[in-house]
């Protein structure tokens, strides 16, 4: 299909209207490839990365296919994380805002299973959930996927590596048999082949063009010595200081150790590796997007399904085993209409890696002497504060409710408030340190639109 015009698919006409007031005006490559398989009903695998517009390109179809008048879950999305469940589920009701009486349900962990029952037994069309909670519903018997006739597996290769294979095998087997299965992967490793083989039938496969865009991206590459990486590494952030950063090392140990020599020279980071509770991880996301911390540290297991926002910079502190993960990584930054930065620290035993990256991406490395690098002041002003607030969306709470009330009967001048995000139940809110106190002292006991409210400090 050679048009990016979405008035050549076989969509619903509301569906189709909807489009432009969501900010779709053309397809992307991954949906011009992916749509007209999808919506023919064929079963399909699909190799794109995260940012590429791959919720639209399942979304459309498993909305397309549902009956509103028929309360029983018809399409299941299967995601790695809690965050992505979340990130997918908005956008599938975004699309979903010009057809009436659409449900959808995500069961994720770190959530209570009460409300979750609940809203089952309401009705749901459309269940968006990880792979654990989805497990723990089917064992309870309050999840009925017999009635499913879209299953999609986003990021499929994430939820391998995080030893979900069993579970996804299970869930699988609880769906309905005469169903489309559409499989997104940012990688297409045996164990997502092994999968495809026992799930699917005849897949199309198709991918888009995994080069970076040399326009929006600026690569630089610097040679180091394998025991002065840690060091390079602050080098970089205290010579291009960027306002978010997002650093990959290779494992935990790595992870751990650039965080403290970061802190060491007064840079403020936090570490996001695949063991962390989910309590703490889903902290650390949040004060890194609340910009208590400029720097982010990640392997690549925790940090695949983030949905990291206006993103200045990704370093490579380690180089990807793989061209097509970091092709992945340096994805992170230069979205939106935005420009970025990706720096990469290449040892000497890296040679054979850069060499496969030069290969994919048709380009070769543009090096840059990280002795040339000037280290320049740290920031005077202080992170903020981030608090939490127990009410979210549930409670019909909104950021401007939150913000009006700080400024009104708690005394705070806007300047101190900072970035204000709200999940279901909780709201989090960033305050200059200097008002964290006051701020907490207002809100722990306090009324926000007439309902008393608790707060902390994370």
């Amino acid at each position: 299909m050679n048009t990016k015009d979405f008035s050549a698919l076989a969509l619903p006409a509301p569906l189709l209207a909807n489009l432009p007031s969501l900010g779709y005006r053309e397809m992307t490559p991954i949906q011009a490839a992916a749509l007209p398989v999808a919506l023919a009903g064929r079963d399909l695998i699909a190799q794109a990365a995260t940012g590429s517009g791959k919720t639209a390109a399942f979304g459309l179809p498993l909305l397309s296919r549902i009956n509103p008048r028929w309360f029983a879950v018809q399409a299941l999305v299967l995601c790695p994380t809690r965050e992505l469940a979340e990130q997918v589920a908005r956008e599938i009701r975004r699309l979903a805002r010009a057809v009436e009486n659409i449900k959808v349900v995500t069961l994720t962990g770190g959530t209570r299973m009460g409300p979750q029952i609940g809203s089952l037994e309401h009705g749901a069309h459309i269940v968006v959930g990880t792979p654990g909670r989805l497990h723990d519903h089917l064992w309870r018997r309050t999840l009925d996927l017999s009635t499913v006739s879209t299953l999609v597996l986003d990021e499929a290769d994430r939820m391998v590596d995080m030893g979900f294979y069993e579970e996804i095998t299970g869930i699988v087997d609880a769906c309905g048999k005469r169903r489309q299965t559409l499989m997104f992967s940012a990688t297409y490793p045996e164990d997502i082949q092994r999968l495809a083989k026992r799930f699917m039938r005849e897949p199309e496969r198709v991918s888009v063009d995994a080069k970076p865009d040399a326009a929006k991206i600026e690569q630089r590459f610097y040679k180091v010595d394998p025991a002065g990486r840690i060091d390079a590494l602050v080098r970089l952030i205290g010579h291009f200081r960027p306002a978010s950063t997002l650093v990959f090392c290779n494992t935990r140990e790595a992870v751990k150790a650039s965080v403290r020599a970061l802190e060491a020279q007064g840079i403020g980071a936090l570490a996001l590796y695949g063991d962390l509770e989910q309590r703490d991880r889903d902290e650390t996301l949040l004060k890194f997007a609340a910009g208590c911390a400029p720097v982010l540290v990640a392997t690549d297991v925790a940090a695949r399904g983030l949905d990291i926002r206006s993103l200045d910079c990704v370093i490579n502190a380690e180089i990807a085993p793989k061209a097509d993960v970091h092709v992945h990584r340096i994805g992170r930054t230069g979205r939106a209409g935005e420009t970025g930065l990706a720096l990469s620290l290449v040892a000497p035993t890296d040679t054979a890696r850069l060499a496969r990256i030069e290969e994919v991406q048709g380009a070769r490395a543009r090096w840059d002497e990280l002795a040339k690098l000037t280290v320049q002041p740290a920031d005077a002003k202080p992170a903020p504060a981030l608090l939490c607030i127990n009410a979210g969306k549930r409670d019909k709470l909104r950021p401007g409710d939150i913000l009006g009330a700080l400024t009104g009967e708690g005394g705070l001048p806007g300047t101190a408030i900072g970035k204000i995000q709200l999940s279901d139940t909780a709201s989090y809110v960033a305050i200059a340190p200097d008002y964290a106190k006051q701020a907490l002292a207002w809100l722990d006991g306090g009324r926000i639109k007439t309902r008393s409210v608790k707060a902390r400090i994370l």
